[in-house]
Formats: C-alpha cells, structure tokens, sequence
C-alpha cells in the first residue's frame, strides 16, 4: 500500500499562503455607512460622504471630489487673499436636464468664476424659460417622436414648438446686435461680438432667475462657447444672414480665447470641475497650459481612455501637456452627473446654506 500523504504540497501552501508585507500605518481601512448609527436620526450629505470615502470603487472617487473642491474653495492666497479661479465645464445634456437648477446655483452665488459650455449647454437655458422640457423614455422610438414634432433628448422629450420659440424671442436680439454692430464702425474703436458678449447679452435679455446666463450676467461670470454654432443656436444665425443681408452678423472666437486664456494666466491657483468631456474638457484644460497647469482638478463623466480620447483620459495624461500640474490634487469619478454631482455640491459649495448638513 501507497502511504498517503498528510501534508499540502509545499508549492501549493507557498503560492497560497504568501506571507504578507507589513501593511503601512496609515493605510486606511475598507468600511461603509453603518445605517444602525442613524436609527434615531436622518442622515444627512456629510455622513453619506463620509461612510462613501472609505467605501472603496467609485464611492471614494466622490468622496475624493468632495475634498478637492474643499480644499479648492478654503484657499487663500496668502498676499492677496485671492481664492481658487475654479472653472466649470458642463456639456449640453446636462442642462437639458434637471442638473441644470444645481449649475444655476452655482452661478447665482458666484462659486465658480468662469463657464465654459457648448452650444446645447447656452440655448437649452433660455428654451426652459419659454417652455418646459419633459421627461419621456429612453425606449421611445425616433419615428414616432419625428411624426409628433418630437425631439429625444436620452429619456428627456423637447418639443419643437419650445424651438420655435426660441426663433421668435432670439431673432430680434440677433437683429439689435447686428445694428450695434454697425454702428460701432463709425467710431474710433469698432465693437467684436464674441461667444462669451452674446451669451452675457442673452443672459440679460432674458430677465429670468431660472436662467444660468442671468446670473452669469448678473454676476459678471463669464461663459465661453467656441462652438457656440454647433445647435439651434447656429441654426438662427444661419437663417440670420439670409435675412440681413448684405451685412451679417461677426462673432470673433479669438478674442474669446485671448480672455480665457489671461484669467488662467492671471489666476493665483486653478481648479478645474468638469462635467462631461469633449470641447468643455479640454478648453479648459488647455487655458490651464497657459499657466503650467492647474492646480487641482476633479472630472466626472463615463467615458474611457482605450481609445486615446480626450473626453475618457484620465487627470493623469492632462499632466503630461501640462494641464495639471505634476503635484496637482486629482480625480476622475466615473459615473454619470446627475446621479453624483448634486450630491458633491451639497457637501461643498451648497454645505452651509443646506439643513441637510450637520
């Protein structure tokens, strides 16, 4: 008879139960929100932030942002006591949406200090204050919806009657800044439209408290559009020049990119919140290039870097063009705005106006 062995085999024993390194002291420990600690009591922003920081996978990526931006809004510049130039970049879906009240806020109680936007992110604003956008489905065919004069926006439903109204209070605007235009030529100093002069225009022209670009008016923030034909927008400006012929209206991009790039060059620290990728992501970025990159930077969106896209990289690839600085604090959240973002803002910038927070 065989004797049988009573032992593991040394290699298997060795390849499972490789001893350890010492775990430094101040790793921190995987642990989440212990809901028994609130049975008598509601539990507010700071508390869910709090259990989600340790939480490991995307949660402690928001708790990350969370500290970011804190550490974005405490900073003072020790000789002139001049805060973080903090950007904010949104694209346009994020307006159709209900995350549009959350920016509005933002903006209304001068957090931020620059936008940049695209053309969806300016127009959708305005639209809203003439006519609601509805919420529909995500499964709801393209078909149906074009026979009913219906435009799908993910699950969100925008007729093209709000479309129409936004040619009918938007063509005499167009009309008045052309003639503004050229009445300019006639004096010593010839007036440039830009994005940012037509957005802030609009803004005031619109004269509602719903408005992002009210308050961005209102407060002197500026809003940067480069693309700011790419949408309906573009489609009224088209028409425009058929209707004002010979004359038309010019909207200069490079004076724009002059004044974006002079408030990253002039900011004593940059920080950077960007929601979504695209144009939005890197216009600020690259601003940020001008001064050796920002300082601190937290990006929320869901797209990924396989395919060398600028929307999917991560904080990382920026600090190779100098974007963001090398010793920059960082994050990338992926996940989908309107799901995190209100709720970063209700720990940070909305934290001592809210009953929610303890």
């Amino acid at each position: 008879m065989h004797e049988v062995e009573h032992n593991a085999p040394a290699e298997a024993t060795n390849a499972v139960l490789q001893p350890s390194d010492p775990v430094p002291e101040d790793a921190r420990q995987v642990e989440g929100i212990d809901f028994n600690k609130y049975a008598d009591r509601e539990v507010s922003v700071s508390n869910l932030i709090e259990g989600m920081t340790n939480m490991g996978f995307q949660a402690s990526s928001v708790g990350e942002a969370v500290r970011i931006i804190e550490e974005m809004r405490s900073w003072k510049d020790p000789e002139t006591s001049q805060g973080t130039t903090i950007f904010l970049g949104y694209t346009s879906n994020l307006v159709s949406s209900g995350l549009r009240e959350t920016i509005r806020y933002l903006v209304e109680h001068k957090h931020i200090s620059a936008i940049v936007t695209t053309a969806g992110g300016v127009e959708e604003d305005f639209i809203k204050c003439l006519a609601p956008t509805y919420l529909g489905s995500f499964s709801t065919p393209g078909k149906s919806l074009r026979a009913q004069g219906m435009n799908r926006i993910g699950n969100l439903i925008v007729p093209n009657s709000n479309y129409c109204s936004f040619e009918d209070w938007v063509v005499p605007i167009l009309d008045q800044l052309l003639k503004e235009q050229e009445a300019s030529k006639t004096t010593d100093e010839p007036f440039h439209w830009t994005p940012s002069k037509v957005i802030n225009r609009l803004g005031k022209e619109i004269n509602d408290e719903r408005s992002i670009y009210y308050w961005a008016w209102k407060n002197n923030i500026p809003v940067f559009c480069p693309a700011l034909t790419d949408g309906s927008l573009g489609d009224m400006l088209y028409f425009h020049t058929f209707k004002s012929s010979p004359e038309q209206l010019r909207i200069d991009i490079v004076e724009d990119i002059r004044k974006i790039n002079t408030i990253a060059v002039r900011a004593k620290r940059a920080g950077m919140v960007i929601l979504g990728g695209g144009l939005v992501k890197h216009h600020i970025a690259n601003a940020c290039l001008m001064r050796n990159g920002a300082e601190s930077a937290v990006y929320i969106n869901t797209a990924q870097e396989f395919d060398g896209s600028d929307a999917g990289a991560r904080p990382d690839e920026a600090v190779s063009w100098g974007k963001i600085k090398a010793d920059a604090d960082s994050v990338k959240v992926y996940a989908e705005a309107t799901v995190v973002f209100p709720l970063i803002v209700a720990a940070t910038f909305a934290k001592s106006r809210s009953n929610l927070l303890k």
